[in-house]
C-alpha cells in the first residue's frame, strides 16, 4: 500500500495542478505547480521517496527482500506514525472542524487501515524470529 501511495504521488506530479487540486493537496501547492515552481513538485517526490522506503522495509518485514538495517524499530516507527496520521482525525473534527473535509477524512481511514495492517505484520514478523 506504501508503494501504491508513492506511485500515486508521481502521478499526481505528473498530472499537475487538477491531481493536486483532486487529491486534496491543498489551492497552494496547486498554485505552485500551475507557476511552474519546483517546491510542489519537490516536496511530492519526497514524500513518493519516504513512501518507497517504507514500502521497501514492508516487503523486508514480510520477507520478499534483503533485510535491511533496523528493520524491527523503523517498522515500529512506520506504524506509529501511520496510526498517529490517521487518528488525527479526531481531534481535529473536536478542536478544529473547519479544517476536516472529505480528503482528510478518507486519507485518515486510510492511515489507520495501513497502519494497522503494519501493525499486524510487524508483530507477526517479530514473534516468528524471536
Amino acid at each position: 500500500m506504501s508503494l501504491l501511495a508513492a506511485f500515486l504521488h508521481l502521478a499526481i506530479i505528473v498530472g499537475g495542478p487538477s491531481w493536486y487540486r483532486f487529491f486534496g493537496a491543498g489551492e497552494g501547492f496547486a498554485q505552485l505547480a500551475e507557476q511552474g515552481s519546483p517546491i510542489a513538485g519537490s516536496i511530492t517526490a519526497l514524500i513518493a521517496l519516504v513512501l518507497m522506503l517504507w514500502s521497501l522495509y514492508a516487503f523486508a518485514g514480510a520477507g520478499l527482500v534483503r533485510r535491511p538495517p533496523w528493520l524491527r524499530s523503523v517498522l515500529v516507527i512506520i506504524t506509529a506514525i501511520y496510526l498517529v496520521r490517521g487518528m488525527m482525525l479526531l481531534p481535529l473534527a473536536l478542536f478544529m472542524p473547519q479544517v476536516v473535509d472529505i480528503f482528510l477524512i478518507l486519507s485518515s481511514l486510510i492511515c489507520i487501515v495501513v497502519g494497522i495492517l503494519h501493525f499486524s505484520g510487524t508483530r507477526q514478523m517479530i514473534w516468528e524470529h524471536s
